[in-house]
């Protein structure tokens, strides 16, 4: 069941099942809802993505105009002009919702999670939006996720890392037959933040189209276990 935050986001929560000493932030792609990138999850890979001491959190982006569906309302993160790399980011959707979500962070911490036991990821528009949020706001997080997601040719994002000293690792995935978002976008995207000292792992999936696959789930998970190892 979706509840309410601090942050106006409905979430859904996956609670650990043991003391709780990491959290997880995963943002669905545009027009998804937390319930339904969860039960996608679930029916690839059932409770695999359930990490016994990390809790996992899918908030729902709220809902606003879209130019790409033709202005209708849809739950997306951000607005853009169209799909595709070579276009300005918009910024002015961008900020505000990298506000809301980093009161779920802030709300973590308050919890006694420290932010390098936090990991912020997502699928397609979401990954998107946690590369914003984590290198441009919060680059003292454990980790970043970005899963068939890239950034816009000149983002803010590649601005912002070439002057941090100190930035988060990226996991990143992407299908080679993805229509949507082509591999060479996603590619650029890891290209460009490697250059800029992000330390990158990319891997790529011959039959994948945009969607996620229970390989790179199983994956991902691996990943988080060694950002955010069990303390006990």
């Amino acid at each position: 069941m979706a509840v309410a935050t601090a942050a106006n986001l409905k979430t859904v929560i996956l609670n650990p099942l043991r003391r709780h000493s990491a959290s997880v932030i995963f943002l669905h792609g545009s027009g998804d809802t937390a319930e339904g990138v969860l039960g996608w999850i679930r029916s690839l890979v059932q409770d695999d993505f359930r990490i016994p001491h990390v809790k996992t959190i899918f908030p729902t982006a709220p809902a606003r105009r879209y130019t790409p569906a033709g202005g209708a309302l849809s739950t997306v993160w951000y607005d853009r002009t169209r799909i595709a790399p070579n276009v300005p980011e918009l910024l002015e959707t961008i900020d505000p919702v990298c506000e809301q979500l980093g009161r779920l962070i802030d709300d973590e911490v308050a919890r006694g999670i420290p932010k390098n036991r936090i990991v912020i990821g997502g699928f397609s528009m979401g990954g998107g939006m946690a590369m914003h949020l984590a290198y441009r706001f919060h680059h003292d997080v454990a980790g970043v996720f970005a899963l068939s997601s890239f950034l816009n040719q000149d983002s803010v994002v590649y601005k912002v890392v070439s002057s941090k000293p100190s930035l988060p690792p990226l996991f990143a995935c992407q299908g080679l037959r993805d229509p949507l978002v082509l591999s060479d976008w996603s590619k650029e995207t890891v290209k460009q933040l490697s250059d800029c000292g992000v330390g990158c792992e990319f891997h790529t999936f011959p039959e994948l189209y945009h969607e996620m696959n229970a390989k790179e789930l199983h994956m991902l998970t691996d990943w988080i276990k060694k950002r955010v190892p069990s303390e006990s």
